[in-house]
This record gives structure tokens, sequence and C-alpha cells, in this order.
């Protein structure tokens, strides 16, 4: 049966819309306008106030620049805020360059173990071509952002600070996935021809070492050790000499390292509530810890965020921020752009669908500081972003409830404010295809 367009329909539907007033005004609107800016409700963007009846006080945003760090920047913000309350600091920033260097270093040699893993399946094997794909860039998770704490420590920003590299990352980013593709072939066909892991291994350490060097050009070598300077709120200045990396994460920031938990929001049919998943080949740290979700009900999510924020503690979370946004307002909201009404389209689509048909994702990580709550009901968000201080109130933005239940996929809790969610952690996690929804990056 022929099911291809035919002339009568085409004049049903010319008629239909030479009848219709809605899209004839709608074709006047958008004859000399961009979409986004008819389709945008002022009366919406104005129930987006700025208050909260939950409010941290915080330190001013960060700027990720050009590069899609913004899971570094959020954790290192989150990280910061505890060790801003310890030592009374107003003013305190942790180096996202220091551990962008060692992602980039250990998510090297993550991708060639991964090739020489799968050397004996052909290149067009669809788990082969999906890490050739993601390759070396700039997104990760939450846990990813602990492996590299874990083992490289952390230090503060003017112990290692920004290069220009450090803050446009697309060339270099270009050079390393290069040299790591032109790598690729060569440690396959070494596995294939038979020869010893030693030798493979040899090769492999070769390639490692140059990338190093590109790295120590492009960000500067990383410390071993340093002196922590600093001025209190009290104007009293204070000294830790020799500090190495490892021990100033220790000591500072173990806590937060061991105690979060990765809790996602994913209602699609083959990821039941309370259970745990994993992704393979989602990971940075050879040897570190696997990324771990804990499936819960958004009731649930938003329950534990704000017993997090009633206890004084920021949340790292995970969203996808290419819906319904206003950057300069600093606003994200469901009912921001009456995009149906202007088009005529049916857009409506469920959280579930939109994961399973590659509509919406997990993109960006931001963290949340405060809510308003009315009648013990959030009604909006507010966020820290690492966008810079231009948008928004000074770089914080805010979302409606709504949004967040739409497009917020992961947070990263403390177990404490799980409360006996955070024993179902615990469990043996069901391993999810490598291009799987949940493991998309933030960037």
């Amino acid at each position: 049966m022929n099911h291809s367009v035919t002339c009568e329909q085409l004049d049903q539907w010319r008629e239909a819309w030479e009848n219709d007033p809605e899209r004839q005004l709608a074709a006047l609107a958008l004859s000399k306008s961009e979409i986004p800016s008819v389709a945008y409700s002022r009366a919406a963007a104005n129930r987006m106030h700025p208050r909260f009846s939950l409010e941290l006080e915080t330190l001013p945003v960060a700027n990720q620049e050009h590069s899609g760090r913004c899971w570094l920047f959020a954790a290192t913000n989150v990280v910061r805020e505890a060790i801003a309350k310890k030592l009374n600091l107003e003013k305190f920033e942790l180096s996202q360059s220091y551990l962008a260097f060692w992602d980039k270093f250990e998510r090297a040699n993550y991708f060639l173990e991964r090739i020489i893993e799968t050397a004996e399946k052909p290149a067009d094997d669809r788990e082969v071509a999906f890490i050739l794909q993601t390759g070396v860039h700039d997104g990760g998770q939450w846990t990813m952002f602990v492996n590299i704490a874990e083992k490289y420590g952390l230090v503060p920003k003017d112990a290692y600070d920004e290069t220009f590299q450090s803050a446009n990352t697309r060339p270099m980013n270009y050079l390393l996935n290069r040299a790591l593709k032109a790598a690729a072939p060569k440690l396959r066909a070494m596995v294939r021809a038979g020869e010893a892991e030693e030798t493979v291994q040899a090769r492999k350490a070769e390639v490692l070492g140059k990338i190093y060097g590109f790295l120590c050009s492009c960000y500067g070598e990383p410390p071993k050790t340093f002196d922590f300077e600093y001025t209190d709120k009290d104007k009293v200045f204070h000294a830790e000499r020799g500090l190495t990396p490892q021990a100033f994460c220790e000591r500072w920031a173990a806590d937060i390292l061991r105690e979060n938990v990765s809790v996602i929001h994913a209602p699609t049919q083959d990821k039941p509530f309370h259970r745990t998943y994993t992704i393979r080949y989602l990971g940075n740290v050879e040897g570190g810890k696997p990324v771990v979700h804990l499936n819960l009900t958004m009731e649930e999510l938003k329950a534990a965020i704000i017993r997090q924020l009633e206890a004084g503690e920021p949340v790292w979370f995970g969203s996808d921020v290419g819906h319904a946004g206003d950057r300069e307002k600093g606003i994200w909201d469901t009912e921001l752009y009456g995009y149906e009404l202007l088009s005529g389209l049916d857009l409506e689509i469920s959280k579930a669908d939109a994961l399973d048909y590659g509509f919406s994702a997990m993109n960006h990580a931001m963290v949340l500081t405060g809510v308003n709550l009315v009648d013990g009901k959030p009604n909006r968000w507010k966020i820290e972003n690492s966008w810079g201080d231009k948008n928004g109130e000074k770089g914080y933005y805010v979302c409606s409830d709504a949004w967040f239940d739409q497009f917020v996929y992961q947070a990263a809790i403390r177990r404490p404010y799980l409360g006996e969610l955070a024993e179902l952690a615990g469990q043996a996690p069901k391993e999810l295809d490598p291009w799987d929804p949940m493991g998309t990056l933030a960037d």
C-alpha cells in the first residue's frame, strides 16, 4: 500500500492553514523575530522571584569559561563551602584545573585500556565505536570527581591557577583525541598479533608519557606540595607549609567524598526505583570506584535534597539545561515559552519518553543552594551556576519546581539525609549499556 502524501491532503492542509487565524497571527509574529522571543512569557518569568524561604549563604560564583568542566566546578563549589565554613573564610576557591589535568590524564589511560580490552572486536562493533566516539573530553559525573580527588587530592586555586588552555579546551581536546585514535589501531594490532601483555603496556606507557608532557604544556606541571596561606574573616593570617594535595584533601574534604551517594531520577520501565545501576565503560580512573546510581522517586529525591539544604549543606546536581531557559535572566521554567500555542504543534513528552527517545538527558551540573517552600512544598529552587556573574542574580539562577521535575536527573546526597534509603545504595548494581542516557556526562 502506498502511504505517500497525496495532493488532496496537501490541499486540505493548505486550506486549514489559510483559514486558521492563530496560524496567520503566528506567521506575522515570526516574520521578523526569533521563535523564543515571540513565545516568551513575561508573566512566567515574573513568577520566578529570586527569593527563597530557605537560602544558604554561599561564596561568589565561579566561571568555567569556554570549557565543559561544570561537573568539577559544581563539585569544588560544594567542597569549598565546607572548607570555608571550617576555616572562617569569605573568599576561597579550589583549583578546577588541577582536577581537570589529572582527569584528562587518567581518562587517556582509561580509553587506551578499553581499546586494548576490546581489540578482538571489529572497529565498527557498536561498543568499540562508542569508545572511539566518546574519547577524552571535558564532561563528567560526581563519582568521577571523587575518583580524581581521592587519588590526586585537592589544591587551592592560588596554588594551581587557570591557563588559557584550561579555560579554552577545544583545541587541546582535539589533539588529545587525535593522538589517542592514532594509537588505537596500533595497540589493537599488537593485541591481535599475540604480542605479550608487557609489550602492549610498554607501548601504551609511551603514549601516556607524551600525553603527560602535552598536558603539562597546557596546564603547567601539577604541584607535589604547596603552601596553604589564607586570611580569615577576622583578618588573621594563617599558613600551612609543604602540604601535599592528598593530605589537604584528606584533612578538609574526606568526609564529603566518602559520604555522598549518587542518586538519580529515571522513571523508565527498564529502571525500577530503589535499585542501583552502573554503566559499562563509564569512568575515568582505571581501578577507581565505578559510577553507581541509586534510582529514587522524585518525591524521595527532593525530600533528601531539602533535608541537606536545611542542614546548611549545598547539593551537587545534574540536569538538562537545554530546555525552557533564559540565560540572561537566569531562569528555567516549563511555562517560560508558549511554544505549543505559537507553533500549533503537540510538544508534550513525558520524562520517561524523553529519556528513551533521546529528547533529554543530563548535560550540565550545578549546585542547589536554596528552595522556596509553600506549605512544605517547593515551588522554586536557587541554583549556583558556573557561568560567571554576568547573568541571573550575580550568577545565581532560579528554576521552577515543574522544571525541576522534568529536567533534573541526578544529585549527590550525603548518606544521613537519605535516611533508610541510604542502605539501598549498597546493592549490587545492574549494568547498563554504555549508551544508556544515565551515562551521559555533564559539561
